[in-house]
């Protein structure tokens, strides 16, 4: 019996062993989830740090997004770090559970109506976009829309302050940068809405063909909910709150990095993962439990936090006033 068992165990590792060890990803110029290597990527850093948890390095490659797709149907590339989700796709891809969405918000200047829930509620009004995004039908379909193209965020706000256009749709998590390092500019000059009117889901994507795939898939699935609980989300994201069900029980829970939760509940916070109920979510995640409102949070966790202006690392590439 002991030797049936040493059998099986060689074979386990021997299989384990043969298991893929680096991938080729593609992706694109997308920031701040995609970029050249002395930029921030948060999508990419995401994925190389889930796959590095199970052994596999990444080679990856920037490229324009026809090259993308085209690398990976003809097997330059493995797959891409930052993918959409279609059925077109599926043939060919195995992809990952939701780890990111790009959550569309609508942004005015100060003072304009941002309550919109939808594309209709904005008819006869001029919105500016980023070019080259793909933002999907339920936008590209409104002919009482006029779309305006800018070729970054940044000229976009630019536009949106000189009135050139009436409104803006920014993702989610460059509004949370401004938050985080421009509060008093975004109070000053700018109305953010509360929900976002387009989201998307960012999955890692590798073709069907590589040895072992689905395991891979199974395994990177696993270390992104370990990863938004230990922290590591909030360092690859910059922010010290994000929005996530952190124990699978399908309500949502505001989660902390580290145990300083500051005197009052957060005004802004990520949501990884958006849903309806995300607004009216009050419950809280510090230091591996979970409080149901705060004021179940433990008075030692309510610690006083210095309002020192926050600076942006060197590599900061969000909207700046």
């Amino acid at each position: 019996m002991t030797r049936i068992l040493i059998i099986i165990f060689l074979i386990v590792t021997t299989n384990i062993q043969a298991q893929t060890k680096e991938l080729k990803l593609s992706s694109d110029v997308w920031p701040p989830f995609t970029n050249v290597e002395e930029e921030k990527s948060v999508a990419m850093d995401i994925v190389k740090q889930a796959l590095a948890r199970i052994d596999i390095n990444v080679n990856y490659s920037i490229v324009n997004f026809d090259e993308v797709l085209a690398g990976i149907g003809n097997g330059t590339y493995d797959g891409s770090a930052a993918l959409w989700h279609t059925m077109e796709r599926e043939k060919s891809l195995l992809f990952s559970k939701t780890y990111l969405q790009n959550q569309l918000i609508l942004v005015g200047r100060k003072g304009n109506d941002v309550s919109a829930t939808s594309f209709s509620g904005l008819k006869n009004k001029h919105i500016g976009i980023v070019e080259d995004y793909a933002y999907g039908d339920s936008l590209m379909i409104q002919e009482d829309i006029q779309i305006m193209y800018g070729k970054s965020d940044q000229q976009n706000v630019e536009r949106l302050l000189s009135k050139k256009v009436d409104y803006i749709l920014v993702d989610a998590l460059l509004l949370q940068y401004l938050f985080k390092y421009q509060m008093n500019d975004v109070s000053e000059f700018l109305e953010i809405g509360k929900s976002p009117l387009l989201t998307k889901s960012l999955h890692f994507a590798i073709r069907k063909e590589i040895p072992d795939a689905e395991n891979i898939i199974s395994m990177f699935n696993d270390e992104i909910g370990k990863m938004i609980s230990d922290g590591t989300y909030h360092e690859i994201l910059e922010l010290n709150w994000i929005r996530a069900d952190i124990d699978g029980d399908g309500k949502f829970e505001l989660v902390l990095k580290g145990e300083k939760a500051g005197v009052e509940a957060p005004d802004h916070t990520y949501d990884v993962f958006y849903s309806n109920q995300n607004e009216s979510t009050n419950r809280f995640y510090i230091n591996g439990k979970v409080y149901n409102s705060w004021d179940e949070v433990p008075n030692e966790s309510k610690i006083i936090i210095p309002k020192i202006e926050a600076q942006p690392n060197p590599d900061y590439i969000g909207i700046k006033f």
